[in-house]
């Protein structure tokens, strides 16, 4: 039973990883294309309106589409409660948004937000048509297919968004890429979902759900408010140029982060819950998840960081050179991230409702002295305090979920330690390749990223690293599948 798991959630962790790598790359040259045929201030109307859109999302789901994973067996009731909860808040949603952004666009002086809210905002009820349809799958482990509906939905959006910004529709095109992205997405899952709310919803069974549900989402809003904080506090305090360097900074680091974490993360919290009372199984699964992402994300956000100069100087343009100092620094947030959501996972699976708020409420007060101290200084100390965040969040999710799965500290440490060891060591042999050749350009570029892959790999298999082992039997096991 344990392999079989274990090769379940291979399988569907590389068909998910997959899709994440190869949406990733869609995503990135699309927003290369883009950066390179918009001007920063063009970003800024996304930027804001995006922190908005990511609350709303949350308020959509309130968790229960988690909790419906969580859950052994939901009824054909539950279903029904849920979609037609979703569908009734996602419609007040989008009503108040559109009502108020005029307001806003007054506030921020940006009046385009008020001129694209109404289409924009049509991702949330869109989103919420699918809900259902995703979590069903999510519980069959049905991961190939969504893998195959995001890149195709990715790919839809993305070549309307280059054709948008080639015609010079400006924030036209970001608006409807995200649109389009949401309602392509919501087609094809409808079209391949044999699920139809036929039943009779009930609001005994929301009330059943809610405690976990709703703790669920107020750690989730929690999160979105604080990560969404800056851009809305920058937006009003700084140049609007500035907005768009961060928010660019952001988002390209969120890149390799959110395939990554999603990749997994997706596949692992269904597979932890149901091992959830096997707990040799559980410590150790969580443990190896720990490992196998740390050792996939530290080389990529050190690499990236190490190679920043190059990365916007060849693919997106000198206008974008700003971002620079912003990306080389929010790149090591990128390290912490994912494994404080891991544990995050875990807690979910294992914790009461009412600790995951606790621990929620004691990491944003961090934050909010944090960005309360660095968000007047400059943006450069907001990205710092975003890292000094990231690690906090990090130690307290660790803290809290060790002991729910019975693993010592001190296991973890000599896991992750090596790993970031090896990272380490890649990052300074790729800066040396400044030192020999100090002209930017495409081909440098292409040799540090050859250099690191050679280090951190050769660095791995002289120190016989663990991760390097489960990684390299997972795809002995996989070809030997096929």
């Amino acid at each position: 039973m344990k392999s079989q798991l274990k090769m379940r959630v291979a399988t569907a962790t590389q068909w998910t990883l997959g899709e994440k790598i190869a949406t990733a790359l869609v995503q990135l040259v699309v927003r290369i294309v883009i950066l390179r045929l918009l001007m920063p201030d063009d970003l800024k109307v996304l930027a804001i309106l995006m922190a908005f859109a990511s609350f709303a999302l949350v308020l959509v789901d309130s968790g229960f589409s988690q909790m419906l994973v969580r859950k052994s067996a939901p009824t054909q009731t539950d279903l029904k409660s849920v979609f037609l909860y979703n569908i009734t808040i996602s419609t007040l949603i989008y009503a108040l948004l559109v009502a108020v952004m005029p307001s806003l666009a007054h506030y921020y002086a940006m009046p385009a937000l008020g001129e694209v809210a109404a289409v924009f905002f049509l991702m949330v009820p869109l989103n919420a048509l699918c809900v259902i349809q995703q979590t069903l799958f999510t519980r069959e482990f049905r991961f190939a297919l969504i893998s195959k509906i995001t890149f195709v939905a990715q790919c839809v959006s993305g070549v309307a968004a280059i054709a948008l910004a080639w015609w010079g529709m400006g924030v036209w095109a970001l608006i409807w890429q995200q649109v389009l992205l949401m309602g392509v997405r919501a087609i094809l899952l409808w079209g391949c979902s044999t699920w139809r709310p036929r039943e009779r919803g009930s609001m005994t069974a929301l009330r059943e759900m809610a405690p976990y549900s709703l703790s669920v989402m107020a750690t989730d809003l929690i999160t979105a408010l604080y990560n969404k904080a800056p851009q809305l506090m920058l937006g009003k305090i700084y140049p609007d140029a500035t907005l768009a360097y961060y928010d660019q900074a952001i988002k390209l680091k969120d890149l390799p982060v959110q395939s990554a974490l999603q990749s997994v993360q997706v596949v692992t919290f269904p597979a932890l819950a149901k091992i959830a009372d096997e707990q040799p199984k559980f410590s150790e699964s969580y443990r190896q998840v720990l490992m196998v992402v740390a050792y996939a994300i530290t080389p990529v956000m050190l690499g990236m960081s190490a190679v920043a100069y190059d990365l916007f100087a060849v693919l997106l343009g000198e206008q974008w050179l700003p971002t620079v100092p912003l990306f080389e620094v929010i790149c090591l947030a990128g390290i912490f991230t994912p494994l404080a959501m891991i544990s995050y996972n875990v807690l979910k699976v294992k914790a009461e409702g009412r600790l995951i708020v606790r621990l929620e409420v004691l990491k944003k007060g961090m934050m909010t002295l944090l960005l309360a101290f660095s968000i007047p200084h400059s943006v450069e100390a907001v990205i710092w305090a975003l890292v000094v965040s990231a690690v906090f969040d990090c130690a307290v999710n660790l803290a809290a979920s060790l002991p729910l799965a019975q693993l010592r500290f001190s296991r973890v440490v000599r896991t992750l330690l090596p790993i970031f060891a090896t990272g380490i060591v890649m990052y300074l042999v790729v800066c040396s390749v400044k030192i020999f050749w100090p002209e930017s350009s495409l081909l440098r570029m292409l040799i540090e990223m050859l250099v690191g892959v050679i280090a951190y790999l050769g660095v791995s298999w002289i120190f016989r690293l663990e991760a390097l082992r489960e990684l390299t039997q997972l795809v002995k096991n996989q070809l030997g599948k096929r």
